[in-house]
C-alpha cells in the first residue's frame, strides 16, 4: 500500500518531507561550560565551549571532550535510514588534556607545579543499533584508544562507551551517554605521583601513581530546535549535564584524595545553527 503524501513511514518522518541531513549537514554552535579545573578538582570554572558537528563527503565529525571525532563510514541520521541495519564506524580522533596545564585555582596543587598540555592522537570504532525501543532511536557501543603525541604524560587512553539516542519529538533530541576512562602506568605516574620535592613544595604526600580505570562516568544531552522542527535546520538550543567518579589511583592521589573530590560534574548550556 503506498503513503499519501505528508503520512508518516513506520520508523522515518512524514513521506515527501526534505531534510538538512539529507546529505551534507553542519551544526556550528557556542555555549558556556561548567567543569572542574583539573580531573580530580573541587574547584570549578566557566570556559566557552565552541560545537561543531556534521557530515560531510561521507565523512561524520563530533565533539570529543577538548577534541573531534571523525567517522569515514558515517551513515544518515537513525531516523531518516530506510535500512534499518546495524551500522558501523571507524575513523580517528584526537583530544586535548590540559588537566593542571593551566592555573588549577589551588594554591597547593599550584605549587606542586604545572603541568604540560597533552595531544591524544588514536583511533575510535563502535556499533550503532538502530530502532531499539521505538523506530527513531539507536543504541551506540563503542571505543576510542588514544596516545599522547606532544610528550606530556606519553602514555595511552582507552574509553569504552554506550550511547542512547532517540526524539522526543520533531523537534526535540535525547542523547544519553556512560563512559569509562582506563589508562597506563605512564599517565598515571604524570597526572598522580608526587616526588619527594613537590611534597617539600606543596606539603601533599608523597604518592605513586599505578594505572588502569580511572573513571566511570554518564552525561545526558538535550536538543531543542527552536521552530520545532529540526529536519529544517535553523536555529537549536542545547543543555548537558553529567556526573562522573574517579576510582583507584584517580582518586588515591593526593590532587584528588587531599585538595580535591573524586565526585566530578559538568553542565553547559549554548545555541547552535544546522545548515
Amino acid at each position: 500500500m503506498q503513503s499519501e503524501p505528508g503520512e508518516r513511514r513506520a520508523g522515518g518522518p512524514p513521506e515527501g518531507m526534505k531534510s538538512v541531513f539529507d546529505d551534507n549537514w553542519i551544526n556550528v554552535g557556542i555555549g558556556m561550560g561548567l567543569v572542574p579545573t583539573y580531573g580530580g578538582s573541587d574547584d570549578y570554572f566557566l570556559f566557552p565551549v565552541p560545537l561543531v558537528t556534521g557530515r560531510l563527503a561521507g565523512v561524520g565529525f563530533r565533539p570529543a571532550g577538548a577534541g573531534m571525532t571523525f567517522d569515514v563510514l558515517s551513515p544518515q541520521p537513525t531516523v531518516l535510514q530506510r535500512d534499518k541495519k546495524p551500522q558501523f564506524s571507524i575513523g580517528p580522533t584526537f583530544r586535548f588534556r590540559v588537566d593542571r596545564a593551566v592555573n588549577p585555582r589551588d594554591e597547593v596543587v599550584e605549587a606542586a607545579g604545572l603541568l604540560d598540555t597533552a595531544f591524544e592522537l588514536g583511533v575510535a570504532g563502535g556499533v550503532t543499533f538502530p530502532g531499539v525501543l521505538n523506530p527513531n532511536d539507536s543504541l551506540t557501543i563503542g571505543t576510542a584508544l588514544r596516545w599522547d603525541v606532544a610528550g606530556a604524560h606519553g602514555g595511552r587512553v582507552i574509553e569504552p562507551s554506550v550511547s542512547y539516542l532517540t526524539p522526543l519529538s520533531l523537534g526535540i533530541l535525547v542523547q544519553w551517554n556512560a563512559t569509562m576512562e582506563v589508562v597506563d602506568d605512564a599517565f598515571a605516574r604524570y597526572y598522580f605521583n608526587v616526588s619527594p620535592a613537590q611534597s617539600a613544595a606543596s606539603g601533599l604526600p608523597v604518592f605513586n601513581g599505578s594505572g588502569g580505570i580511572n573513571r566511570i562516568g554518564t552525561n545526558a544531552t538535550v536538543a531543542v530546535d527552536l521552530d520545532g522542527n529540526a529536519l529544517n535546520g535553523g536555529f537549536n538550543i542545547f543543555t548537558v549535564a553529567g556526573y562522573s567518579r574517579m576510582l583507584n589511583d584517580g582518586a588515591r592521589n593526593p590532587f584528588t584524595a587531599v585538595r580535591g573530590n573524586p565526585n566530578q560534574f559538568l553542565i553547559g548550556l549554548g545555541v547552535g545553527y544546522t545548515f
